[in-house]
Formats: C-alpha cells, sequence, structure tokens
C-alpha cells in the first residue's frame, strides 16, 4: 500500500511540476519573447486576460482603462495579445478598415455557438444579411412609422411624474430605474451587459459556464429575461406576421438568412436576445446620463427649456420630424453621450486571415497577425486632444460659433453641430450601430415631452452607480396636458 501511495505522490508531483513549468514558460514568452513586449501597460494584463477579467467583473473596466492611458501613454498593452490606442488615427484604422473584423472575443458570450445574431457574428457575409434584415427596422422612415407607438410609452413615464406631488416630503424619482423601464417597454414593442464584458476580457470563464449562476439567481428572483422575452415572442407568433410593426414582421418576411433558406423562431429569439438588451439599455444610459447633467447644469437646462417652449405649445405638438431642428437638444444629448457613453468599454477588432497578406497597420505601428486592437471610447471621449475640459459638461463645444467653417455629418444637417472624429458613442464602419436613429428618436420625444410640460428638476442625489434620483415641480398646468391621450 505504502509503495501505490508512494507512487501516486511522485507521479502527482511529476504532474503539478509539468503544469507549474508549462505557465512559467508560458509567462516569461509573453513578458520578454512576445512580439507586443515593447509596448507598455500593467505587469499583470501583460501576462494574462485575468486583468481585463478582474476590472470588467467589478464594472470598472473603462475607469481602469482611462487610468492607464494616463499612466503608459496613447497605446497600453491590455492583455497578452491586446492592444489599447487612443487617437482618431486608430478609430480610422481600425474600425472603418474593410480588413479588419469583430474579435474571435464576441463569440465567447453566444449561448448557442451554432447560432449569432448581427451583435456577436463574426462573418462579414452573415453580418451583412443579418444587419439587412434587422436594419429594415431602425431606419428613419420605421422610425416614423413607429413614432406613435413610442410616444404612447413616453406619456407613460411621463405621466408617473406627477404621482410623486402627493406625496410629503416630496419623493425623489430613480430616474435610472424609469429610464430603463421606459427603454424596455419601447424595445419590447420594436423588437417584441455584464456577463457578456466579462467573457470578451478573459474568455477562459467561458468554459465555467457562469451564466447558469445568472440565469437560476434571474430565475429565483422572478426576473428571468429569457422567460420574459419567451413569453413575448409566444404572444406575437399568435398573431398575423405583419399585424404589427416589429422585428418579427421584418424578420419572417426575409428573403434569406445565414443559417438557412427561411427564418425560423430560433434566429428570432437569437436575435430577440441582443435586441432587447442592447436597445433598451442604451437609450435608458443615455437619457439617464442626459437628466443627471440637466440637473448638475442649471443654465444649460433653462437654455434648453426655452428651445423646447418656444417651439412647441403643448407636448402633443412634438414630433420627432420637428425635434430634428432643436440644436441645443442634440447638442445636450451630445455631451451626454460624449460624457457617459452607453457602451464605455473597447470594442475589439482584429484583421481577417484572409488579410494576412497585407501589413495591418493602426496609428503608425504595423499589429501582429492575431492581436487584438481596439479604441476605449470612455477613454477617447475625455482625451483633452479633442475635447478640451473633458470633465465639464458643455453642449456648446457641439454648436459652431457664427463663420465657422465646419464638417457637418449628414445626421447633423437639420441641427448643424460640428462633427468631431473622436466622438463614436455608437462606434463607427460597418459594425456601428444600427439602432442611433432610433435611439436619438427616444431621447429626444423623450426630454423634449418632459420639458415642454415644465417639470423643473429641482434637487438631485447621487451614487456610485444607480442616479439621478430626482425630485420635480410642476410649473402652472401645463403638466396636465400630459394625462390626455392624444390621438
Amino acid at each position: 500500500m505504502m509503495a501505490v501511495l508512494t507512487v501516486a505522490f511522485s507521479m502527482a508531483n511529476y504532474v503539478i511540476l509539468l503544469i507549474a513549468s508549462y505557465y512559467i514558460t508560458v509567462l516569461s514568452y509573453r513578458l520578454l519573447l512576445h512580439l507586443l513586449k515593447s509596448y507598455p501597460g500593467p505587469l499583470l494584463s501583460n501576462l494574462t486576460d485575468f486583468y481585463g477579467g478582474i476590472y470588467s467583473f467589478q464594472r470598472t473596466l473603462h475607469f481602469k482603462t482611462w487610468k492607464d492611458h494616463k499612466q503608459y501613454g496613447p497605446i497600453v498593452r491590455q492583455g497578452p495579445n491586446k492592444l489599447i490606442f487612443n487617437s482618431v488615427a486608430a478609430v480610422h484604422d481600425i474600425y472603418m478598415s474593410e480588413s479588419v473584423s469583430k474579435a474571435q472575443c464576441y463569440q465567447a458570450g453566444n449561448v448557442n455557438p451554432s447560432m449569432t445574431n448581427v451583435f456577436n457574428t463574426i462573418d462579414k457575409h452573415v453580418h451583412r444579411i443579418k444587419r439587412r434584415h434587422v436594419g429594415q427596422l431602425l431606419t428613419d422612415r420605421s422610425v416614423r412609422t413607429f413614432e406613435p407607438k413610442m410616444g404612447e410609452q413616453i406619456n407613460v413615464f411621463l405621466r408617473e411624474i406627477p404621482l410623486t406631488y402627493q406625496n410629503t416630503p416630496r419623493t425623489p424619482i430613480n430616474m435610472s430605474e424609469r429610464c430603463k423601464y421606459l427603454g424596455l417597454d419601447i424595445t419590447g414593442y420594436l423588437g417584441f451587459g455584464w456577463r457578456l464584458n466579462m467573457y470578451m476580457q478573459f474568455p477562459a470563464l467561458r468554459r465555467l459556464r457562469l451564466e447558469i449562476l445568472f440565469y437560476a439567481l434571474a430565475i429565483i428572483q422572478g426576473k428571468s429575461f429569457l422567460q420574459v422575452l419567451s413569453k413575448m415572442i409566444q404572444s406575437r407568433l399568435a398573431k398575423k406576421t405583419n399585424a404589427e410593426h416589429d422585428l418579427y414582421a421584418f424578420m419572417a418576411s426575409a428573403p434569406e438568412t445565414p443559417e438557412g433558406d427561411k427564418i425560423n423562431i430560433k434566429e428570432i429569439w437569437n436575435e430577440g436576445i441582443f435586441f432587447l438588451p442592447a436597445a433598451g439599455d442604451t437609450t435608458s444610459t443615455a437619457l439617464s446620463a442626459l437628466l443627471f447633467y440637466l440637473a448638475r447644469n442649471k443654465q444649460c437646462r433653462d437654455r434648453l427649456a426655452q428651445e423646447i417652449r418656444s417651439k412647441f405649445s403643448s407636448s402633443s405638438e412634438i414630433k420627432v420630424s420637428r425635434l430634428q431642428g432643436c440644436q441645443y437638444l442634440r447638442a445636450c444629448i451630445y455631451e451626454a453621450l460624449r460624457m457617459s457613453p452607453p457602451v464605455p468599454g473597447t470594442l475589439w477588432r482584429e484583421q481577417m486571415p484572409s488579410s494576412t497578406g497585407k501589413p495591418f497597420i493602426v496609428d503608425g505601428h504595423t499589429i501582429p497577425s492575431g492581436v487584438q486592437v481596439g479604441v476605449n471610447i470612455y477613454t477617447l471621449h475625455r482625451n483633452p486632444e479633442y475635447f478640451p475640459n473633458p470633465f465639464q459638461y458643455d453642449p456648446d463645444r457641439w454648436i459652431p460659433a457664427k463663420g465657422d467653417e465646419i464638417d457637418i455629418r449628414p445626421e447633423d444637417q437639420h441641427s448643424g453641430l460640428k462633427h468631431n472624429p473622436a466622438f463614436m458613442p455608437f462606434s463607427l464602419g460597418g459594425r456601428g450601430c444600427a439602432g442611433k436613429t432610433m435611439a436619438y428618436a427616444e431621447i429626444s420625444l423623450a426630454m423634449a415631452k418632459a420639458l415642454c410640460a415644465e417639470f423643473k428638476l429641482l434637487d438631485i442625489f447621487t451614487s456610485s452607480h444607480d442616479c439621478p434620483d430626482l425630485t420635480f415641480q410642476p410649473r402652472g398646468d401645463h403638466w396636465k396636458d400630459l394625462l390626455t391621450v392624444h390621438e
């Protein structure tokens, strides 16, 4: 027996020695011989993707990236095979290049590896097909068609505010929570986070299947996203294909799909899993940020209220098409998106295998094959080279002075705002967010209706993760217009 134990103990030591030798060799290579060894970055990030995993778990990776750029410069090695840039040149070279695709890490958060959606598919041909189907729902024309339904949900959102007037002392409203409800309500009609970022930063976590724990907790709490989505899809399937102006109506009549000749329920499910949180969370974050900064900047708030009230006498007159000419409103939205982008992280890209014959150059640096590169949106939006006084909420930075010759984006022709190539809250290029038109429409409509009803923000309470909490005060009888249902 002792002989057996001795042999087993010796074999265990041998295995441990082999494993230790392997990791020492790998870590030594990454630190001393790797092609990216000359790029600065934290020691832990040079050795393992665990660095990104730690801070993404804490939900502070965007802020840590900003601090790393301040410490190490415009290029930071944030993983053994990852480089983050902080320049407009890098934005162009990475996100506007035809030879670049989304990085393999996007598939780490895919629940079903055999099915992809418009967000996590890497194949450009597959993405173009999916984008064409989903994109039809998010065009300017589609937004105008959907506007009445959007307006109904915004009115419901605003009608909740007068209920707090009856409380003494007046109860602050958690606008972050309310905005999230609004975003999910709207995208729920139209379309029928956190775990993903951890998997993208540290793909090894994917093997632990942590989503099972998250889903189990959600079910226990009675708030399972997948259960809600399932009920929504089943309810929609009970209606005719063209009964609603929504995602199902467009996808069910699609002539071709990447996975087959006909759209099936699994594909609609897969797109819905992405569509609801992507559209709902991003717009709710942007609207919450806008309310937060306006509550802290009375001069901006008063100026915006004056613009809205001088153009509309009641909330029933407010239409998305007429809001496009509200220059200061759009500038306030841009500035909120700059300071608090809905997706503050790094959108990873890498050169496609078919393009390895040509050098991949980012901001003058030749990138080896297999290296993931990206620009951190939160950090770029706080780069003083592109945005002077970056921590100051200043909508005027978007408004040209008289006589200025400026470059204006096509989408800003009506409002005439300045174009800043470092502004990318919805990403850029072929993989840029298809829903930004819908997002701008929803945020503009909600903010304009709130101000037209003459709500006054009285005070604000902030915390690190759940704000703003706002108290509203009615001025005059304009708020009663929200209680009237307009056809």
